[in-house]
């Protein structure tokens, strides 16, 4: 028996998730509400906290409702000579060429009843690695140069007369050997999802884009003597991005829960949670930059299901959603 207080809202949401969320969003008496309170447009806050760690160079922890995150990124140098691929001549494919940015995401034990202990990489785990070393490559955050280490090689004249380096000193600007990229950086970014209840992409993107923000890596030189990268703490150089894309995610929820394209009836839900995910077959996610007040789609993506139509995709109500959903991530980054 229940009892006389009633059941809760969560209490009625598991024991019938499907019909339940129906019920609050199709009533036309009342304002539409999910299971958990929010309305369909309503995302849950989001709070950032930078250099949360202190070994890696760069680090951050976003949390998203009860999904928590923390993203570490560490860099390592590596000689071009130890790249088979490698060629001076490549200026623009550098970054996915060589593989200078590996992100590795890892769903902890306990973070969701899913994840069990002891057991291998979830596919889950490797599709968001995927997707978000895609959109680090397609967003072109991080700029090739940031990872170039240069040698400028002694001239011809200094090498083959050291008896004369006294008197060339004065025209060694001008008779300076060549400059070139000797080694790089190669950033690993690890992802540690410490509690999670739905939309995990957005928040471990959220969690790189803030930390790669928060990344300075160490001045760095080649050593021709030793064969081998000389770093320095003092000083320590800044990322340059200038961009600042973020993922919005919306889940579509319709109306039947078997046959479910059956009546056309349909909301929105952004930001989903893990139960609202469950009872979703298809969901949208718009990477958007509105920097400077004017938006930028970096990337539209759907999975499953056949009710977003491209009409739909390209409605203003969609973009104002991103656009908002733009400002609030892009602020607790910032901290503006």
């Amino acid at each position: 028996m229940a009892p006389e207080a009633g059941l809760s809202r969560a209490t009625f949401a598991k024991l019938s998730p499907h019909p339940y969320l129906l019920a609050n969003l199709d009533d036309d008496a009342v304002a539409p509400a999910r299971s958990n309170g929010r309305t369909p447009d309503e995302v849950r806050p989001t709070t950032v906290n930078l250099s949360s760690l202190s070994h890696p160079h760069g680090s951050s922890l976003v949390r998203m409702g009860d999904t928590t995150v923390i993203c570490g990124v560490r860099g390592e140098t590596i000689l071009t000579r130890h790249i088979p691929n490698y060629r001076a001549s490549n200026k623009e494919t550098e970054l996915s060429d060589y593989d200078l940015l590996v992100p590795n995401i890892e769903l902890a034990t306990g973070s969701s009843p899913q994840f069990l202990p002891g057991g291998p990489p979830t596919t889950l785990a490797q599709t968001l690695s995927t997707r978000i070393y895609s959109l680090l490559h397609d967003s072109k955050l991080v700029q090739p140069d940031d990872l170039r280490i240069w040698h400028e090689r002694p001239s011809e004249h200094m090498v083959a007369d050291e008896d004369k380096m006294e008197e060339d000193e004065e025209d060694t600007d001008e008779q300076s050997g060549e400059k070139y990229v000797a080694a790089y950086w190669v950033l690993y970014i690890d992802i540690f999802f410490i509690s999670f209840d739905g939309n995990p992409f957005d928040a471990a993107w959220a969690a790189t884009l803030a930390a790669l923000r928060d990344t300075k890596l160490p001045r760095a030189r080649y050593d021709p003597d030793r064969e081998l990268i000389i770093c320095t703490r003092k000083d320590p150089k800044p990322l340059t991005i200038t961009t600042m894309p973020v993922a919005c995610t919306a889940a579509v929820f319709t109306g039947k829960e078997t046959d479910r394209h059956s009546d056309g009836k349909f909301w929105l839900l952004v930001d989903p949670d893990r139960l609202e995910e469950s009872l979703c077959d298809e969901s949208i996610t718009i990477v958007v930059d509105c920097q400077e007040e004017k938006m930028k789609i970096l990337s539209i993506s759907k999975h499953g299901g056949v009710v977003l139509t491209p009409k739909l995709l390209r409605s203003k109500g969609l973009m104002n959603w991103a656009n908002q959903r733009w400002n609030g991530v892009a602020a607790a980054i910032t901290g503006n």
